[in-house]
């Protein structure tokens, strides 16, 4: 429509860029869900509308899964596929290029070495899947030169996808829907911890834009060190102030080694002030609660949205 022989040429007069609805946003499609599977619909969906649409609130949890992701016939079963085959000219390098980020491959030599691409061509499609709000290119909070660039799957469907469907299309296509379904129950949580973390940043965003934080700080991402086990889920600051988040979505309650690990990882950063937000779908040991020191908030899954 915007090209120069198309008869609208010239006359735009504005343009808008629709984004996914945030989790908190999300939350008012189903009123038959638990805040907990509302969480986990979010993270299957990615806050896509037409995506949500497809979840029937009559249905529990399982079933919406496996009706819209486990049933070849059904409009989510190859979404991402048609999605690539609508938009792009090469359907199949950007699928290889989603594959090799979904199995694990985050930087760029890796990504192209898994997919046999050059790397100057896997850089050019990675621009693009970035334009189109599929894959993001990360740096570490704070450290925006660094050389320690990543890239990760931006779209939480496409990561949900790309996990589950196509090493399981042969049991489905043979009718072993429950098997795949017990595969894809138990990996879950693990699914989670990254919609988790991309949650408790929406919220904390969301309190500084209400005024409700200790400071209102103006840059908020994940942080890591020379590799990927030493991270810091959330790190949101100012020039003098600085939240550091750990945000932990599991049965278990945190414990106070986690608060601790937390406050000795923050000793990296020099902050005047420094506050520790610990977010948790499960709760708080008691040693945490009893020895909760000033600096530091706890905070609750269920306790973060206003039913």
């Amino acid at each position: 429509m915007l090209g120069y022989q198309s008869p609208l040429y010239g006359r735009r007069t504005a343009q808008f860029k629709i984004k996914p609805f945030t989790f908190f946003e999300s939350i008012d499609f189903h009123k038959n869900f638990d805040i907990y599977d509302k969480a986990i619909i979010y993270g299957i969906t990615g806050g896509i509308p037409q995506y949500l649409a497809q979840i029937d609130d009559n249905k529990d949890l399982k079933t919406n899964i496996i009706d819209n992701f486990l049933n070849p016939n059904s409009y989510m079963f190859e979404e991402p596929l048609t999605l690539l085959k609508q938009e792009l000219r090469e359907p199949q390098m950007y699928n290889e290029i989603i594959t090799a980020i979904a199995n694990g491959s985050s930087k760029l030599n890796e990504i192209s070495t898994k997919t046999k691409m050059e790397t100057s061509a896997c850089n050019k499609y990675l621009i693009i899947l970035s334009s189109l709000g599929i894959v993001k290119k990360e740096y570490p909070m704070l450290n925006e030169n660094s050389k320690k660039t990543i890239y990760r799957l931006e779209d939480s469907m496409f990561r949900f996808w790309y996990k589950f469907i196509p090493e399981n299309v042969s049991l489905i296509s043979r009718g072993a829907i429950n098997r795949v379904y017990n595969r894809i129950e138990g990996q879950i949580p693990s699914f989670m911890g990254e919609v988790f973390e991309e949650i408790c940043k929406q919220y904390i965003w969301k309190e500084n834009i209400e005024e409700k934080l200790e400071f209102l700080f103006h840059k908020a991402g994940r942080w890591w060190g020379k590799n990927l086990e030493q991270e810091i889920d959330i790190i949101a600051c100012d020039d003098n102030s600085a939240i550091f988040c750990e945000c932990k979505w599991t049965n278990a309650q945190v414990t106070q080694k986690i608060i601790d690990g937390l406050v000795e990882k923050s000793l990296m950063f020099n902050f005047k002030e420094k506050y520790f937000y610990l977010f948790s779908k499960s709760g708080f040991s008691t040693e945490c609660v009893k020895n909760l020191g000033k600096n530091v908030k706890l905070i609750e899954f269920k306790d973060m949205v206003q039913v």
